[in-house]
């Protein structure tokens, strides 16, 4: 037959919301409970059942056997939402490209933030695409097939138009007669490919700020 005592501090672990210490446990009891015999005796008639009883921190609790908390874990992909920042920087890039960083901040009208392309670039929605060919050779971006399948598109000729954007209430109906949207499929002949070499040198560099820079000469 179970004791008293033992069956009692039973259900209050059981109920409890955190681990419990003996003195908490005793003030629940009659005065002449033995709480630490029932303790030890409960936590051996536990030892090695899926379920065991544990004192952490001078308090008591009952957790998941050790050898069976992998039952416990469960994957879930959480989706990385982009920043205003990175959402603006990847509609240009996807717009401009290929497109140099300098270019992205004279679109947007603020000066890129270090970590937005870095984000973009771990996300494979944006690849290094080559060298424009111009002083200081600066690195030009471009979607990826990633970029397309992310977005549900066929090819860049998919993106949304002007009438399209215009309806979707993304353009003022009160535009200038000369704008256009940018052509991302049109073919620019001033970009060399990148080197292969040069592809990880140019990533760091490229992101360095002014201070960063200085010191790593």
């Amino acid at each position: 037959m179970t004791d008293p005592v033992e069956r009692a501090i039973e259900a209050l672990l059981f109920a409890a919301a955190g681990p419990l210490s003996a003195a908490e446990l005793a003030e629940r009891l009659s005065p002449d409970a033995d709480v630490g015999a029932a303790l030890m005796a409960l936590k051996a008639r536990y030892e090695g059942r899926g379920v065991e009883l544990a004192c952490v921190a001078d308090r008591w609790r009952f957790q998941t056997a050790p050898d069976l908390s992998h039952l416990m874990t469960e994957e879930r992909e959480e989706p990385r939402r982009l920043s205003r920042a990175a959402q603006e920087t990847l509609a240009i890039i996807a717009y401009h490209q290929p497109v140099t960083r300098a270019e992205i901040e004279a679109v947007r009208g603020v000066q890129a933030s270090k970590g937005t392309l870095d984000v973009l670039l771990e996300l494979g929605l944006v690849r290094m695409r080559g060298r424009r060919r111009s002083p200081g050779r600066p690195v030009t971006y471009g979607t990826t097939d990633a970029f397309l399948e992310h977005y549900g598109l066929a090819s860049l000729a998919d993106l949304p138009g002007m009438a399209e954007m215009k309806a979707a209430g993304l353009l003022s109906l009160d535009l200038p007669p000369d704008f256009a949207v940018p052509d991302p499929s049109a073919v620019r002949s001033d970009e060399d490919p990148l080197e292969t070499d040069d592809e990880a040198p140019e990533f760091h560099t490229d992101f360095l700020g002014p201070d960063e820079e200085s010191r790593s000469r």
